[in-house]
């Protein structure tokens, strides 16, 4: 079975924190997630994985070298840091090493991907990725020469794997998916992403297949409305039995590598009002018990985020798991479905099919 378990480590933002370096840092780098979710132009925001705590390894090269990397449905490059690249944020992660491996080809092509801090640029090669022991031959990636921006000193983790559709990939690469598809290295074209609760171990991505035990409560399948990021249509989202936010529909986004639900601006003050938060998103612990489920109407379904998902908890503190942000899709308002709301449910990303699979997890 192809399983990479994840672990769940500090986030970037808790380890920037407990090194007194975070209120710098946000004030060095505005928020802008809006930025990863503009096609064409391979913007990926490395703050989108500031709260990130899953990551998985996986290896390159032969003999193998290994990484820790972001298993992301919301990005389709591969990219490892390289000896090529000597700053203090490179020197602080594993680094390829192309002349230590004997199945390394190089390119003259580059590859560039803009983040909110400062952009990562570097060359592309090829040789063998090994992930949740499939061996994929020839696999496309960036070995990369500069980091985005000097935080990435803190990053808990190495690199990105991105799990999206080869139309949104820098530089025309191939993703690691696509080419376990097309050297039939799994059973099925689909692979499906289990996230522990609390610091349950046990998170998962598998590839080729569906893990029976986690779809206990049936699948729901719902057809993708582009084959860019994971994106599906909603219908609307309400609390209480009340549409409170995408009440004439709108586009969402189930994305790994997004760890909070990202709520378009208007949509994220009304539900900030209606569920008793301040404005930087703080609660009352003790309000939880009191709290709504969010109901996410999607093809024809209910899909329910209960308060213990929502509500992040901290050194006592509470705050509610919701980011606002603003990006016009032609087809309407964005929304990502990011880590609060996987956590609730096992996802299947079917490609045979074009289609995300929801099991509500018990």
């Amino acid at each position: 079975v192809h399983r990479v378990p994840l672990r769940k480590m500090k986030s970037l933002r808790q380890r920037l924190q407990e090194q007194g370096l975070l209120e710098s840092y946000l004030e060095q780098h505005p928020y802008n997630l809006a930025a990863k979710y503009f096609p064409g132009i391979a913007v990926e925001p490395l703050e989108n994985y500031m709260d990130d705590e899953y990551f998985g390894t996986i290896s390159i090269g032969t003999p193998p070298q290994e990484f820790t990397v972001v298993f992301d449905t919301g990005s389709s490059n591969l990219w490892v840091p390289s000896v090529f690249c000597s700053s203090p944020a490179c020197r602080n992660h594993n680094r390829f090493n192309p002349a230590e491996s004997s199945t390394f080809l190089s390119t003259n092509d580059t590859l560039f991907i803009a983040y909110g801090t400062g952009s990562m640029t570097g060359v592309l090669g090829y040789d063998t990725i090994n992930v949740a022991g499939i061996n994929v031959r020839n696999q496309i990636f960036g070995l990369a020469e500069t980091e985005p921006g000097d935080f990435f000193y803190y990053t808990p983790f190495d690199g990105i794997l991105g799990l999206a559709f080869p139309s949104i990939a820098s530089s025309g690469a191939t993703p690691v998916f696509d080419n376990m598809m097309m050297e039939n290295l799994v059973d099925r074209r689909l692979f499906s992403v289990y996230l522990s609760r609390d610091s349950q171990g046990g998170s998962f991505v598998l590839f080729g297949a569906i893990d029976p035990y986690y779809t206990t409560k049936g699948i729901s399948w719902i057809p993708l409305s582009a084959e860019t990021y994971w994106q599906i249509t909603m219908e609307s989202v309400s609390v209480n039995g009340a549409p409170v936010a995408c009440s004439s529909g709108c586009q969402a986004i189930v994305d790994t590598g997004t760890t909070l639900l990202a709520v378009p601006i208007r949509a994220f003050r009304t539900l900030m009002r209606r569920l008793g938060a301040s404005s930087s998103g703080e609660i009352s612990c003790d309000a939880i018990s009191n709290l709504p489920n969010l109901i996410f109407h999607i093809h024809g379904k209910e899909f329910p985020v209960s308060p213990r998902a929502y509500v992040l908890r901290s050194n006592g503190y509470c705050t509610l798991g919701l980011q606002g942000m603003d990006v016009p899709t032609e087809e309407g308002e964005l929304w990502i479905l990011g880590d609060v709301f996987i956590r609730e449910y096992y996802v299947i990303f079917d490609r045979a099919n074009n289609k995300v699979g929801l099991s509500r997890l018990p």
